[in-house]
């Protein structure tokens, strides 16, 4: 139970201290940095945070005090930040008007055939998690990749259900090299997801492809790596929530959402009913739904870690006569079909680099020293170029190709002959 302790610390914070006394919100608030690891730069960066976190605080606090509410608010991991923040840092589907026209236009009815479970045979409820065919909840952090996240879910769920075994697969893959049409942590769409692993014949696992929360350069050894494969994909019509639950009850789903709300943002608990916009700018995956008290809801997983919602999850009401339903949930549904086995395993990849016995590169990566003292590497980096050369300003490198670093003009040079070849410095080092 020792997983209850921060959510009965916070809500012993908002039933005891007063809200008319600024000082016991600072004093809310300092629990709160302590609890969340929260450090800002400078004394006025937290008093503006202090000033956003009594905002929040007083929304939670008006909201909770509904008696009539399905759900609750909590100061969560994002109590301090403003909506337009929150927006910034942690949404990413950006479907445009000519993504919807072409959803509409690919003719999808005519693709979904017998797939789907028959709508006679749809159980009251359903939660693709105790079926085993969903994998732990994920952190996109600041990166608006929330697209990756929602696709590779759905991967994960139909792979499951077709080989029954549940491998949890990678969004630094789509994140690196899906650049057709996709923007990585600017935004991005599930179905291009879906047609970039169908086009690459398939998608490396999380394991060998780790998530690193920002863009790289595309790993074209690791995108040759085919675990998992796709063969088609589906887009549910919009407004057509008879065929989303259909569609839910054969494997998890791909959905738009609308995420930006405050509440949305400091959800906690219960059945989320709004309100919300229907301006869909986030992507989470339904894996189940249920019924409580007559209200029916989906179980929806998102990518901002545990510490948000249930662990991870929140519940939004279904059948609410909207036929876009809450936050525009029926607007934007899309799912994989797998038909095919799975390519033969690959080789295991080249162990990673050692940098020293407690910090590790990639195999296609140099470490670095970034710090130094009286002769020992205190801190290593890692360069994102295989027998790079590190330069000696210990931020940057350069490829084996342009050994010469020359970081006052930003350039890496080489020599042939008596010309002197030189290419622009750009690798910095990333955490080892």
């Amino acid at each position: 139970m020792h997983w209850l302790w921060p959510f009965l610390h916070l809500v012993l914070l908002l039933v005891h201290v007063p809200t008319c006394k600024s000082s016991s919100i600072a004093d809310i608030f300092n629990s709160w940095c302590q609890q969340y690891g929260k450090t800002y730069n400078s004394v006025q960066e937290k008093e503006y945070r202090l000033k956003v976190f009594e905002e929040n605080y007083a929304h939670v606090s008006q909201h909770n005090s509904l008696a009539n509410s399905s759900y609750t608010l909590s100061l969560n991991a994002f109590a301090d930040l403003t909506h337009h923040e929150f927006k910034a840092k942690y949404l990413g589907l950006s479907p445009s008007a000519d993504d919807l026209i072409i959803r509409l236009n690919r003719g999808s009815d005519s693709v979904e055939g017998s797939n789907l479970v028959k709508e006679s045979d749809i159980p009251s409820s359903l939660d693709w998690r105790k079926k085993g065919a969903v994998t732990g909840v994920k952190d996109q952090g600041s990166c608006g990749a929330c697209w990756s996240f929602s696709a590779t879910g759905a991967m994960e769920g139909i792979n499951e259900i077709v080989t029954g075994s549940l491998i949890s697969l990678s969004e630094q893959e789509l994140i690196d090299c899906d650049r057709s049409y996709n923007d990585g942590c600017g935004g991005g769409l599930m179905d291009y997801a879906y047609e970039f692993v169908i086009k690459n014949r398939g998608i490396d696992t999380e394991k060998d492809y780790p998530y690193q929360g920002r863009e790289k350069t595309c790993n074209k050894e690791k995108l040759k790596r085919h675990v998992v494969t796709i063969d088609s994909y589906v887009d549910i019509p919009p407004k057509n929530e008879k065929r989303l639950l259909q569609a839910v009850a054969t494997q998890p789903i791909s959905v738009g959402i609308s995420g930006s709300d405050n509440s949305f943002q400091l959800y906690s608990r219960g059945i989320f009913t709004g309100p919300c916009s229907t301006d869909l700018d986030h992507a989470v995956l339904i894996v189940g739904y249920d019924s409580k008290d007559g209200k029916d809801y989906w179980i929806v997983k998102n990518s901002w870690g545990k510490y948000w919602g249930m662990d991870g999850y929140m519940y939004i009401i279904r059948n609410n006569g909207n036929p876009e339903g809450v936050c525009g949930i029926n607007m934007l549904a899309s799912y994989p079909v797998k038909t095919s086995p799975n390519p033969p395993p690959p080789p295991p990849s080249p162990a990673p680099t050692r940098c020293n016995l407690f910090t590790y590169c990639s195999s296609d990566e140099t470490c670095c020293c970034a710090r130094r003292f009286l002769g020992l590497c205190m801190k290593w980096k890692c360069c994102e170029a295989k027998s790079a050369v590190c330069c000696k300003d210990r931020s940057h490198c350069c490829p084996h190709d342009y050994p010469i670093c020359d970081t006052r003009r930003n350039l890496c040079l080489k020599q042939i002959g008596n010309a002197t070849i030189a290419k622009q410095l750009g690798n910095d080092f990333s955490s080892g």
